[in-house]
């Protein structure tokens, strides 16, 4: 119980998903199943206290289509990082989880971005509609607690907003982001792996290019670094033979073990 965190990327691609629409290049036509990549999440799993437990981060805008790959059979909670539309629109999918398990979901997230989900979706916060999800808005503020485990929330920079990164013991999941404080990097130190945001080659006004994710993973010295919210600017195997040996490419269903340490168990 409470001995590992497995990690599944549902998606590692950008908002318009690779292959993109109209698209005919090189990665947009490729063989290689690495470089067809769904929008951007991951899945977190780990036995607690009380059975084990399923996490998204994030409801991403290919939800369905993700949990049916990845045999996803419960929600227990997500934690979102932003609201922008391609982490956010997957919302109504949790629907079928309530109504197999007959119980509400927990959304965790920053308040500003769980103001913006009960706006955009604001029939299934109706408490008179029916058959919409149950849903139930948890604003994080530094860290919470679930099932056994303490989840750090790290405010990061994305463009002129924010977006929120999680830290479960030694494991940290950082996408959209452009920026890390002084501050948000002290509680980005000693981790084995940290998922990072590397858009494409060019620098961009709201994610971190690959030159600049790669002096944050000189900055931040994890032991292991995995790139997502990949645009088709990037091929998969030609990108991991000029990387740094610790820095890899994550790609859609690629799973991670960690051990989690005493210091993340929050067992009563």
């Amino acid at each position: 119980m409470l001995d590992s965190l497995r990690v599944t990327f549902l998606g590692t691609g950008t908002s318009v998903g690779i292959p993109v629409i109209t698209c005919k290049c090189a990665v947009c036509t490729s063989d290689d199943p690495r470089n067809r990549r769904l929008r951007a999440s991951i899945l977190l799993e780990w036995e607690g206290p009380d059975g084990p437990q399923r996490v998204l981060v994030d409801t991403s805008t290919d939800l369905r289509q993700q949990a049916l790959r990845s045999g996803i059979d419960r929600v227990d909670a997500v934690l979102y990082t932003h609201a922008h539309a391609d982490h956010i629109l997957g919302l109504d999918e949790l629907r079928i989880f309530n109504f197999v398990y007959r119980t509400s979901i927990p959304l965790h997230g920053e308040q500003e971005t769980l103001d913006v989900l009960k706006r955009m979706f604001a029939y299934a916060f109706d408490p008179k509609a029916v058959g919409v999800p149950r849903l139930d808005l948890v604003p994080i503020e530094g860290s919470v607690e679930f099932a056994g485990l303490r989840i750090e929330a790290i405010p990061l920079g994305h463009g002129a907003g924010q977006v929120t990164a999680y830290r479960i013991g030694n494991f940290a999941y950082a996408t959209d982001c452009n920026h890390i404080s002084r501050a948000a990097a002290a509680r980005l130190q000693g981790l084995d792996a940290l998922v990072l945001d590397s858009l494409r080659r060019r620098p961009h006004r709201s994610h971190f290019g690959l030159e600049q994710a790669l002096a944050e993973v000189e900055r931040l010295r994890p032991k292991r670094t995995y790139l997502t919210h990949l645009s088709h600017d990037l091929e998969h195997a030609a990108l991991e033979e000029e990387l740094p040996a610790n820095v890899r490419v994550a790609f859609d269903e690629m799973s991670l073990e960690f051990p989690i340490p005493e210091s993340s168990r929050c067992v009563s």
